[in-house]
């Protein structure tokens, strides 16, 4: 009997933060009344205070729930991993509202009371990680310290997105992803791997079409 209640709490934590997402995506954070995220989610207020003390701590959790939306659907390695998760995030900004509200709660946290830089540092060490690969398997270029590029790279993909949003409601963002890295790549890679790494939208528009690993939002659970 334990194991069916916990998927099923599982599977209402999942629920509540979709929900949720929707909703602070549609609204933002002052619109995004408790009662309509319940309504979306379709379970109980008891429900949600158990999984989560207050609107601001289910906020948090849409917050740091944007890799969720990226990593599982990736096989690449090193820096091709690094581009493939921009051109992916990118993508997904105009599809994903649990990644778009994401970032969204994460530019606008100080208006609700919040100064949580977790999101930011997350995609920092994820970003990290892939240029120490990088580094190992000898892609980078001679003084690319990873953890400084690493977060020069999210800096930029934070501004990048605020930009495009102005101005094309992030139309063009895959465009100013893959610019970015064709003013990047020579600067960092050694001019083999510049030359082999595939910077082209179509790779994100495969890994969104991909089948969802299990356990992978909108896919299966088992």
């Amino acid at each position: 009997m334990g194991q069916p209640r916990q998927e099923r709490a599982i599977q209402t934590r999942g629920a509540l933060i979709l929900a949720a997402a929707e909703v602070f995506d549609e609204y933002g954070f002052a619109g995004a009344s408790i009662s309509r995220i319940l309504k979306r989610a379709g379970v109980t207020a008891g429900a949600l205070y158990f999984h989560f003390e207050s609107k601001e701590a289910l906020a948090k959790a849409v917050m740091n729930a944007q890799s969720d939306t990226i990593l599982p659907f990736l096989e690449s390695q090193g820096l091709q991993r690094l581009v493939d998760i921009t051109l992916v995030w990118a993508r997904r900004l105009q599809t994903d509202p649990l990644l778009r509200a994401g970032v969204r709660l994460t530019g606008e946290q100080t208006t609700f009371g919040l100064r949580d830089s977790s999101p930011y540092q997350a995609w920092s060490q994820i970003m990290e990680e892939c240029l120490l690969v990088a580094r190992d398997k000898g892609e980078l270029q001679a003084g690319v310290e990873p953890w400084e590029l690493a977060e020069l790279i999210v800096e930029a993909c934070t501004g990048m997105q605020m930009y495009a949003a102005a101005q094309t409601c992030r139309a063009d963002l895959s465009d100013r992803v893959v610019r970015m890295w064709r003013l990047l790549l020579p600067g960092i890679a050694v001019p083999a791997v510049v030359a082999r790494t595939a910077v082209d939208p179509a790779r994100a528009l495969a890994a969104e079409e991909a089948p969802a690993p299990v356990g992978a939002p909108g896919g299966t659970t088992g």
